[in-house]
C-alpha cells in the first residue's frame, strides 16, 4: 500500500507534484497492518522525531515547556499498542448454532411480550425425531466448540510477557461471551425441547462436558495477577528513571498478587524471564539513543552508574520474588521445582559494567596525558610521540561501533576494536612507565615518592603500569605500615598517660571531651595514612591482597577508635548520679586523720563544673546530648562563676586562718577582719543554690527593677564575701605608714634600755673590790675628786622620793632596789670619802712640809747674794 499525502490543502499545477506530495510506502504482502504500522512508527517516525529534538539541543526545561516529553511518551504508547496487536493470541470465537424453528419460536414469544418456552413450538415438531436429532447434534457441536476454548493453553516461554498477559485476559473475555450465549433464551429452549423428549443424556452432562465452569473459575483467579499488570510502564519507558520505577511496580504487583492468585509458579518463572527480555530490550533502546561513546565522560558515567543501580534493583526484586515463590509453593503443597530465573539481560549487564570500567581507565589515561598534567609534552620531547593525540586516536577506533551489541557478531566486533585500541595505548603506557620510574628513581625520600604516587595514582588501575612500579609500592606500603604501627602504639598508651592529656588540662578541656578529641586526631592520622595507601596502590586498593590486609587492620583499629562507647559510658554515669545544683551554699566537713576537727567547704560537686564543660565540648563535637543533661549543664553553667568564686574565697579563708594560727602575735591585729568574715559565713549558711539557678529564669518574667534587686542581692553576697576575705588575707600599709610609729617605739625602748642600764651599773657596787678601785685611782687627787663628783651626780638616779619611772606603756618599779642601792652606795661613798680624806691629808702634809722647807731655804739666803748672782739666775 502507498499513501499519498498532500503538503497543502490544494495542489498547484505550476509546482511539480514531488514538491507537493509525501509518498509513504505502507508495506504489504503477508504482513498485517499492525506489523507495517509498528515498523513505520518504531523505525522511521519516532527515530526521526528524536533526532530532530536532539539536534535542537534546547535542554530539558525548554522541552518540558513545549510538551516534547509527553509527545515522546505518546509515540512510545502508540508503538506499544501496535506491538500488542501483533502479539495478541487469537482466541477462537464460539458462535453457538441455533435451529431455525427455535429462532422463530423465540422471535414469536418476544413479539407477544411473553417468556419464550416450548409452548411456542407445535407439538408435532416437539415429537419429531428428525428435529430432535438435529437439536442433539447442535448440542454436541456446542460442547466441542466450547471445549476448544476451555482447553486452550499456551507455552509461556515461547512468546513475550505481553502475550501471556493478553492470552489470559482474552480467554476470560471469550469465556464470558460463551456464558452469555448459554444464558440466552434460544439455548434454554433447545435444552427444554430435549428434556421434554426425555433425551436427558444430552442435557444432564452438558455443562460438565464443556468444562466451562472450571475453566472460567481458573481463568478468573489467574487474572487476579494479569489484570492491571503494570508491564506497559516498562514497555513505554523513555528514560532510565522510568525503567527503574517500572521494575519496582512490576515486582510489587507480582509479589502481592501471587499470594492471592493460584497462578502456577512453574508458569510464573518463565513469565519473569519474559519480562527480563522486555527489560533488556527497553534498556538497550534507551541506552542506544544516548550514543554512549560520543557522550562526555561525566554523562557516560552517570548513565552507566544509573544502569548499574537498575540492575541492582532487578536483583533485589528477584530475591524477594524468589522468597515469595518458595513461600507460595510450600503453602500450596505443589511439587518442588527449582526457583531460579535466567535473566535475559545478563550479557548486557556484564557489558555495561565492563564498559564503565574501561571508559574510566581511558579517561584516567587521557587526563594524565593531557596538557594540564604535563606528561604529553614531556613524553613528546623524549620519545617523539604525542601521547594525547595517540590516546584520542585509539578511542576513535572504539567510538564508531555499537558497544552494547552483545550478540555473537557484536561481541566479535567489540573484541577486535578493543585489541586495536590496546595496541595503540600500549605505546603510551610504555612512555608513562619510563617517565614514572625516572621520577621515582630520583626521589630523595619517601615523602617525595608519595607525592609522585599521589599525582599518578589514577593510572594504577592499568595492570601494566601497576606492575612496573610494584617494587616502589612495596617499599612505601611498608613505610605506611610502620606509621600505622606507631599510631597504634600511641593509642595503647591511653589518653591519660599521653602528653595530650596534660595539654588538655592546660587548655581547660574536660577528660571525656579530651579523650574523644584525642581519638579523633588519631583517626584523622589513620585516614591520612590510608590515603597514602590509596596514593600508592590507586583506586580500589582494598581489592588487592596487600590492600585487603591493611583494610582489615585499619577497620579493626577504627573500631577501637570509635568514641560512641566513651560517650555512652559518660552518659550512663551522668544519669546514674544526681548532678543537680541544689542544697545550701556551705557545708561543714569532718577532717580525717591528725587531730580531727571540722572545716568549712562549699557545697558544690566539682563534677558539676566538669559536667557543663563536657556538655559544651561534646555538643561542639557533634554528639547528641539528651535534653535533661543539657538542662543540668545549663544550671551548672549559671552558678559556675559564683561557685568558683566561693570555693576560691573559702580556700583563701582557710589558708589565712592557718597563717594566723602559726603567727599568734598577729591574731589581735586581724581580729576585726576575721569577725567580719565569720559574719559573712553565717549569712551564707542560710542561702541555697536554687536562688542562683532560678534567678536567671525568673528574671525574664519580672519587671526590670524587681528582678535585678533579688538577683543582685545574692550575687552581691558572693562579691562581698570575697572582698572581706581578701582584706583579711592581704591587710597591709603603705611603705611609710609604720615608719614613724616604729621609730617612736624604738626611741622609747632605747630610753628604757638606757634607764635600766643605769640601774644595772649599780651591780658593780657588789662586784667591785675596794682595793681594786683604790689602786685604780692611785694617788691622783683629781681622779678621786672626779669620782666623787660622779658619785654625787649619779646619786640623783635613786636618791629621791619616787619608787617608779614611767615610759609610756612601760613602767619600771625600782622601790625594792632603791634602798639596797642606797645602802651600798652610802657604804662605797663613805669608804671612798674616808680614803680620799686620808689621801688628801697626806697630800696636805707633804705640801706643808715642802712649803716649810722652801721658806727655810729662802730665809737662809742674804739679800746681797740674791741681788748679785742669784738675781741673775732668778
Amino acid at each position: 500500500s502507498v499513501a499519498l499525502i498532500k503538503r497543502t490543502p490544494l495542489l498547484d499545477s505550476l509546482v511539480p507534484l514531488a514538491a507537493q506530495l509525501h509518498v509513504v510506502n505502507l508495506f504489504g504482502g503477508d504482513e498485517t497492518p499492525y506489523e507495517s504500522l509498528h515498523a513505520l512508527v518504531s523505525q522511521a517516525v519516532k527515530p526521526w522525531f528524536d533526532a530532530f529534538v536532539g539536534a535542537r539541543g534546547s535542554g530539558k526545561d525548554a522541552d518540558g515547556k513545549l510538551g516534547i516529553p509527553m509527545t515522546k511518551r505518546k509515540f512510545a504508547e502508540l508503538e506499544l499498542s501496535l506491538l500488542h496487536l501483533q502479539q495478541n493470541v487469537e482466541i477462537p470465537e464460539t458462535d453457538l448454532i441455533i435451529h431455525p424453528q427455535i429462532k422463530r419460536a423465540v422471535e414469536q414469544a418476544r413479539s407477544s411480550n411473553s417468556r419464550p418456552s416450548i409452548t411456542h413450538i407445535p407439538a408435532s415438531t416437539l415429537n419429531d425425531s428428525t428435529f430432535l436429532n438435529t437439536l442433539q447434534g447442535h448440542v454436541n457441536t456446542w460442547i466441542k466448540s466450547i471445549q476448544a476454548v476451555t482447553k486452550l493453553s499456551r507455552d509461556v516461554s515461547s512468546g513475550t510477557a505481553s502475550q501471556e498477559i493478553n492470552f489470559w485476559l482474552s480467554l476470560e473475555r471469550a469465556l464470558e461471551g460463551i456464558e452469555a450465549q448459554l444464558r440466552s433464551d434460544a439455548v434454554n429452549m433447545v435444552l427444554d425441547c430435549l428434556r421434554n423428549a426425555k433425551r436427558f443424556h444430552a442435557t444432564v452432562s452438558f455443562i460438565a462436558d464443556t468444562g466451562l465452569k472450571e475453566a472460567a473459575d481458573i481463568v478468573h483467579k489467574y487474572n487476579q495477577l494479569m489484570r492491571d499488570f503494570p508491564l506497559n510502564d516498562l514497555l513505554s519507558a523513555t528514560d532510565l528513571d522510568k525503567i527503574q520505577e517500572s521494575i519496582l511496580s512490576i515486582f510489587n504487583h507480582i509479589n502481592k498478587k501471587l499470594r492471592l492468585s493460584p497462578y502456577p509458579i512453574r508458569r510464573a518463572l518463565p513469565l519473569v524471564e519474559a519480562i527480563s527480555k522486555d527489560f533488556n530490550d527497553q534498556l538497550l533502546r534507551v541506552l542506544t539513543s544516548h550514543r554512549l561513546t560520543y557522550t562526555p565522560y561525566d554523562t557516560f558515567d552517570r548513565l552507566l552508574g544509573q544502569t548499574q543501580d537498575i540492575f541492582r534493583t532487578w536483583d533485589d526484586q528477584i530475591k524477594e520474588f524468589t522468597n515469595v515463590a518458595r513461600e507460595v509453593t510450600r503453602r500450596r503443597s505443589e511439587k518442588f521445582i527449582p526457583i531460579k530465573v535466567q535473566p535475559a539481560h545478563a550479557k548486557l549487564m556484564e557489558r555495561t559494567r565492563y564498559l564503565r570500567d574501561w571508559r574510566k581507565q581511558h579517561e584516567q589515561l587521557a587526563l594524565m596525558t593531557g596538557p594540564t598534567r604535563g606528561l604529553g609534552g614531556i613524553s613528546k620531547d623524549v620519545g617523539g610521540m604525542d601521547m594525547e593525540e595517540e590516546v584520542k586516536e585509539a578511542y576513535e577506533i572504539v567510538k564508531s561501533i555499537d558497544v552494547l551489541d552483545v550478540s555473537v557478531d557484536g561481541t566479535e566486533i567489540w573484541v577486535t576494536a578493543e585489541n586495536a585500541y590496546n595496541e595503540r595505548v600500549a605505546r603510551v603506557e610504555n612512555q608513562i612507565i619510563a617517565r614514572l620510574r625516572d621520577r621515582l628513581g630520583t626521589a630523595r625520600n619517601a615523602n617525595e615518592m608519595f607525592r609522585v604516587f599521589s599525582k599518578f595514582n589514577g593510572l594504577f588501575v592499568r595492570t601494566k603500569i601497576r606492575g612496573a612500579i610494584q617494587e616502589y609500592q612495596i617499599q612505601l606500603i611498608d613505610s605506611v605500615k610502620d606509621d600505622i604501627k606507631r599510631l597504634h602504639d600511641k593509642f595503647k598508651t591511653q589518653y591519660r598517660n599521653s602528653e595530650a592529656y596534660h595539654m588538655s588540662q592546660m587548655r581547660d578541656l574536660p577528660p571525656i571531651a579530651g579523650a574523644i578529641i584525642w581519638a579523633r586526631q588519631i583517626e584523622r592520622q589513620l585516614s591520612t595514612y590510608m590515603k597514602r595507601v590509596e596514593d600508592v596502590l590507586g583506586k580500589g586498593w582494598e581489592l588487592y591482597a596487600e590492600g585487603q590486609k591493611l583494610q582489615t587492620e585499619s577497620n579493626s583499629f577504627r573500631r577501637k577508635l570509635d568514641t560512641k562507647p566513651v560517650f555512652d559510658a559518660w552518659l550512663h554515669d551522668i544519669n546514674r548520679r544526681d548532678m543537680g545544683v541544689n542544697g545550701r551554699l556551705f557545708e561543714i566537713i569532718r577532717l580525717r586523720g591528725g587531730g580531727g576537727g571540722h572545716q568549712l567547704a562549699v557545697n558544690f560537686d566539682p563534677q558539676t563544673i566538669t559536667l557543663f564543660k563536657e556538655t559544651r565540648n561534646l555538643l561542639w563535637l557533634g554528639f547528641s546530648v539528651p535534653h535533661a543533661v543539657t538542662n543540668m549543664a545549663k544550671d551548672a553553667k549559671r552558678v559556675y562563676p559564683h561557685a568558683v568564686s566561693l570555693m576560691e574565697t573559702v580556700r583563701t579563708y582557710s589558708q589565712t586562718l592557718d597563717l594566723i594560727e602559726k603567727n599568734k602575735g598577729i591574731e589581735m591585729l586581724v581580729a576585726e577582719h576575721r569577725n567580719n568574715s565569720q559574719k559573712m559565713i553565717t549569712r551564707g549558711m542560710s542561702i541555697k543554690w536554687d536562688v542562683f539557678v532560678n534567678a536567671y529564669d525568673s528574671h525574664r518574667y519580672l519587671p526590670s527593677g524587681a528582678g535585678d534587686i533579688r538577683e543582685n542581692r545574692h550575687i552581691a553576697y558572693v562579691r562581698e564575701f570575697a572582698s572581706i576575705v581578701a582584706v583579711l588575707q592581704l591587710t597591709q600599709f603603705n611603705d611609710g605608714t609604720l615608719e614613724k610609729p616604729f621609730a617612736l617605739i624604738e626611741s622609747k625602748i632605747q630610753e628604757v634600755k638606757d634607764y635600766v642600764a643605769k640601774w644595772l651599773q649599780f651591780q658593780s657596787l657588789w662586784d667591785l673590790e675596794a682595793e681594786y678601785v683604790f689602786n685604780r685611782l692611785g694617788d691622783s687627787l683629781a681622779n678621786w675628786q672626779q669620782l666623787l663628783t660622779e658619785i654625787k651626780k649619779t646619786r640623783s638616779t635613786f636618791d629621791n622620793s619616787d619608787t617608779e619611772r614611767s615610759f609610756g606603756a612601760v613602767v619600771i618599779d625600782y622601790e625594792q632596789v632603791q634602798s639596797r642601792v642606797n645602802a651600798k652606795y652610802d657604804s662605797w661613798q663613805r669608804d671612798i670619802l674616808s680614803r680620799f680624806g686620808v689621801k688628801l691629808g697626806n697630800a696636805m702634809k707633804e705640801m706643808h712640809a715642802s712649803i716649810l722647807k722652801a721658806r727655810h731655804d729662802l730665809e737662809s739666803h742674804s739679800i746681797e747674794g740674791l741681788v748679785g748672782g742669784g738675781a741673775r739666775r732668778f
